[in-house]
């Protein structure tokens, strides 16, 4: 088991302020700047909380009841609206945010055990939503170091790291550019690169593909597919539903509490469901619906675009 949750609420200290607690807002132990502590694990104020009234009121819970586990090679989807609790779950996954109350573990270690906070970052890497609050170094491959470097690892061994990173992430071509110099996609790569290089088994990627065009995201979304498929575990937080058909499994969430949790392709025969949950049903879904309901085609389980492709090009 990579991680459990049993029974988590969570209440943001003084609302939706972005501290920790015994910490203050925007400042990181050990004097490091806010993106630095962003790209080695630690908690700033630079990546806000959950920007919904929940986590905006004095003690009302952003997370609420929460009992989850993430098992070992599976590709989790945290699904939600804006607002629902996701992001601040992920945020336990890593020990960036510990419950008020239950238990959270990863790996068996309990996130509220301070010793073991450092074990716990070096087994769950996180990319967050906007890669410019990740990015610290002036160069691609100086950036995608930083975590390894963190880690106290050899040279040699960091080198081998930022290099199967990069290709990973398809900017080896790009190891000696300036970070600057990206794109917004490439630098949502660079991003990965850097959890990726840091070799751990589990990977949290919270909105990811939020500043992506959709050939940006196409890409990531490959790349997370492949890890995947080499037996990384992953955990997408994201509202978008066609980012998640090669998911192996989803939890929707709503007001911070889990309102739905199942297989992936269960999920896109509970449409219905969607607008409730403040889901938007892409058109792609809609036609898979509809041509099910209507039609005898054989369609794909799930609604992907080739999958769809592939059926509808057998009616001639």
């Amino acid at each position: 088991m990579v991680c459990e949750l049993r029974d988590v609420t969570y209440v943001y200290p003084g609302g939706a302020s972005g501290r920790v607690p015994g910490g203050a807002s925007g400042q990181v132990h050990g004097g490091a700047s806010e993106k630095e502590s962003q790209k080695s694990g630690a908690f700033s104020g630079k990546e806000p909380p959950e920007s919904s009234e929940a986590a905006s009121r004095p003690g009302h819970p952003a997370l609420s009841g929460i009992t989850l586990q993430v098992r070992e090679g599976e590709w989790l989807a945290l699904l939600g609206s804006n607002g629902s609790g996701k992001s601040t779950l992920a945020k336990h996954l890593n020990a960036l945010l510990t419950p008020t109350q239950g238990d959270c573990t990863v790996f068996g270690m309990s996130t509220k055990d301070p010793r073991n906070i450092f074990s716990i970052r070096s087994a769950v890497s996180m990319v967050f939503q906007n890669p410019e609050n990740q990015i610290v170094g002036t160069v691609v491959e100086e950036d995608a170091a930083f975590g390894p470097e963190n880690q106290g690892l050899p040279s040699s061994e960091i080198e081998l790291r930022v290099e199967r990173a990069l290709r990973a992430a398809g900017l080896f071509e790009k190891r000696k550019k300036p970070t600057y110099t990206l794109s917004g996609g490439e630098k949502q790569r660079l991003a990965v690169a850097g959890a990726l290089a840091m070799d751990t088994p589990c990977l949290v990627l919270d909105e990811p593909t939020a500043m992506l065009d959709p050939q940006g995201r196409h890409e990531l979304l490959e790349i997370l597919r492949s890890l995947h498929e080499g037996g990384k575990t992953i955990v997408s937080i994201t509202h978008r539903l066609e980012e998640i058909p090669y998911c192996d499994r989803a939890v929707v969430l709503v007001e911070g509490r889990i309102a739905w949790e199942g297989a992936v392709p269960s999920l896109f025969t509970q449409s219905e469901s969607f607008r409730k949950w403040g889901l938007d049903a892409p058109p792609l879904v809609s036609l898979w619906k509809e041509l099910r309901a209507e039609t005898p085609l054989s369609l794909p389980e799930v609604p992907t675009l080739s999958g769809m492709t592939d059926a509808l090009c057998r009616l001639q």
